[in-house]
This record gives C-alpha cells, structure tokens and sequence, in this order.
C-alpha cells in the first residue's frame, strides 16, 4: 500500500535534519511513528550519497539487538564515513541503556539520527541528562479529522465525522477500511491488549491486573468528567474493591506513560493559578476509548466530541487547561506562546437553554482574548454573540480557529 506523506510531521522532522540535534518521536503504539519513519526513508532515497541504517525492535529480525552493544555493533557494522548517514531506530526503548549508544553516533559528522519511543518517561532520564538540550521532542497524534479523509478517502461530511468520532485516528484502520465494524473493533482492541501488556503490564511487572482494567473502564466510562482519585477509591469500594488512592493515581500514571490517557488540570481563570484538586481525563485516540466503552458513543457523544476537541487543540500546539469561573466551568483554557484562547465545546446549538449554558461562561469573562464555542450542529444560525464566535466541528477540524 502507498504510504500516505503526513506533511506536518514529514515538514517538522525534515527542518530538523542537519541541524545537530536527535530527532525523538514519541507517542502510543500504532500511532504511525514507524510510518513516519518509513514516509522519511521513502522520501530521502534519490539523495545521492546517502547510507540509511534502519533498526526497527517490533520486528524479528532485530530481535538480537537488545543492549547498547548489540546496537553499536549493528551501526559499527553498516556506518558508511563517506556517505550522509541517517541513523533511524524504532521503539528504541526496548534496546536497555540505549542512550549511551545513540548519544555517541550522533556527534559523528554528516550523520543524524531519528529514534521513536512509545514511553513518556523516555526522556526523562539518562537520555536527558547525557543530552543536556540536545534533542528535538515532536510528539505525534492520531491522525487528525483532514488526515482520517486522505488516509480512507472520505469527503468531509457529518457521515465522515461520525465515523472519525467513532473509529479514532490510528493510521493502521486504513489498511482495514472503515466499512466493516467488525474488523475496525477487533483492531481496536488489539491494539489496546498490545499496549497494556507491552508497556504497562509487562514494563511495570503489574500483579493486579483486574484493577488496570477495572480503572481503564471507568475512565471511558468517565471521560471528560471531572474525578479524584478519592473518589474513584469509594466507587471502587462501593463496587467491592478495596483500592487506595495512591494505586489508582499510580496505575493512572502508567497509562499515562503509555500515552492512552491525558489528564488535565483545572485553571481558576479569575485567580490566575492551578488548582490541585480534581482533574478531567481525556484520551489519546477516541478509537481505543469507544473500544473499551464496548463500541459505544452514543450516550457520550457530547463528552466524545469534548475529546475529539481537546485532542485536536493540542496538535495545533496548544497547552489546554479545565477553566474555573466560581463555581461555573469554561471546558477549555488554551495557551500557545502569548496566546490564550477560551472555548466552550457542545453536541448541539438548538435551544435557548443550551446557547445560554455554553454562552453564558464566557461572557463572565472579561479579557479581550478570542472566545469560541464549538458544536457538532449541521446549520448553524446566529454564529456570534457579544464577541463570542461560533463554529462548527467540521470547521473547527479543517480550519482550527482561522476566519
């Protein structure tokens, strides 16, 4: 099958190349860092005098590169001085100590390296530290509403956007199609067994595995809403489990790490400071999310397309917070450089009630940064409100917030 250029990632890995720095990728399993990788080989192959050493761990054949010397022996073998070598190693955190290798390739001339890691705490170590600044992070999302057109072939359309909403952005559903529900669930779900066993179970040696997905489950179930991990330890109990607070936020953060779940903590937008209490859970991929819902967005739909949303304003680069109004709530605080941007999120715009719930906020609000309420509403009427823009999913999707 062709492979499909993402150009944001292709354009930001690209203006990169020559300039120094290890290029990480990182993000879930099945996310499309080794395509990326592969879209980079494809690309580069007509340069002359180029020498590509590709490593990829989820394959068999690199089975026996499991150190810092099997991997230096593999690129001592195939490094060509005389050419342009691009050094590109995928899942390199199953490699143990592969930082010490990677750290000392880089530095060699007319060379640059590329590696992808499925862990958020990759970088959080050795790496960082033998590094000191010399790496470039470029994390990578599922594929975003535009990218889910091009890669299935979809016109935009509220039919395309039900079936992104539903299915999610792994790249992988475009070998599949998103014609048979079927196929798309048993996909879906073992993607999701992957990850959990890979790099949760197996990776942090869990014995309690009944919990881990006992708590997967209650954040499908509660996604979008605002939980403490007290009160997930009563509900748990209520349920006949006797679980601490400190396990749940530590199996919470595993998930993390796996980059299945983003918590996101709460701005007093009035006081000007974070809150520590309560935080809202949002996931990575609204696929794996429906998956563990047992296929079921219906009666979520609302917080579904807050996901979708929140999903979408993090790839345009923007660090989103839960907004605190008294005892009122704006669903997301964006910030990007000296931007902030407010943005209320619904499923539909019909009657008074729900326009003065989503309106209402915002207007309590009184800065003169951009305020926008989204909703999945077909036709939209009376699109602005004392400053306050309204536009739908779609273009939220395919424009972001341009006129």
């Amino acid at each position: 099958m062709e492979i499909l250029t993402r150009k944001y990632y292709a354009d930001k890995v690209d203006s990169w190349i020559g300039k120094g720095n290890i290029i990480v990728l990182v993000g879930p399993r099945r996310v499309g860092k080794s395509y990326i990788l592969k879209d980079f080989i494809q690309r580069h192959s007509q340069e002359k005098d180029i020498n590509v050493i590709y490593v990829d761990k989820e394959k068999k054949v690199f089975k026996n590169i499991k150190n810092k010397d099997d991997l230096d022996d593999y690129i001592e073998r195939y490094f060509h001085p005389q050419k342009h070598n691009y050094i590109l190693v995928d899942e390199v955190q199953q490699i143990e100590n592969f930082e010490e290798c990677i750290c000392s390739w880089y530095t060699e001339e007319n060379t640059d390296v590329i590696i992808t890691g499925s862990n958020s705490k990759m970088l959080s170590g050795d790496l960082s530290t033998l590094l000191a600044g010399r790496y470039i992070e470029i994390r990578v999302h599922p594929l975003t509403y535009t990218e889910f057109l091009e890669f299935h072939n979809l016109q935009d359309s509220d039919d395309a956007l039900m079936k992104y909403l539903n299915y999610g952005g792994l790249p992988g559903l475009r070998s599949i199609g998103v014609d048979n529900d079927e196929h798309v669930w048993t996909y879906l779900s073992s993607v999701f067994n992957t990850i959990v066993l890979k790099d949760i179970i197996e990776r942090h040696d869990i014995r309690n595995v009944a919990f881990l997905n006992n708590l997967i489950s209650f954040y499908a179930d509660t996604t979008g809403k605002l939980t403490s991990a007290n009160s997930i330890s009563k509900y748990m109990k209520s349920q006949g489990e006797n679980i601490s607070s400190n396990l749940i936020l530590l199996y919470r953060s595993f998930y993390e790490e796996a980059y299945l779940l983003n918590s996101v903590s709460r701005y007093d937008i009035h006081g000007k400071r974070l809150l520590e209490s309560n935080e809202k859970v949002y996931w990575d991929d609204l696929g794996l999310r429906n998956h563990k819902a047992d296929g079921s967005m219906d009666s979520y739909i609302e917080k579904v397309i807050e996901n979708a949303v929140y999903k979408h304003l993090c790839f345009l680069g923007y660090k989103v917070q839960v907004g605190i109004l008294g005892a009122g709530e704006v669903d997301f605080v964006c910030t990007r450089k000296n931007e902030t941007v407010y943005v209320q999120v619904t499923y539909l715009m019909g009657e008074q009630t729900t326009r003065d719930r989503e309106f209402g906020p915002l207007k309590k609000i009184h800065d003169n940064y951009p305020k926008y309420v989204i909703s999945a509403s077909p036709l939209l009427t009376s699109r602005d409100e004392d400053g306050i823009k309204h536009i739908s999913l779609r273009e939220f999707f395919c424009k972001g917030f341009q006129e």
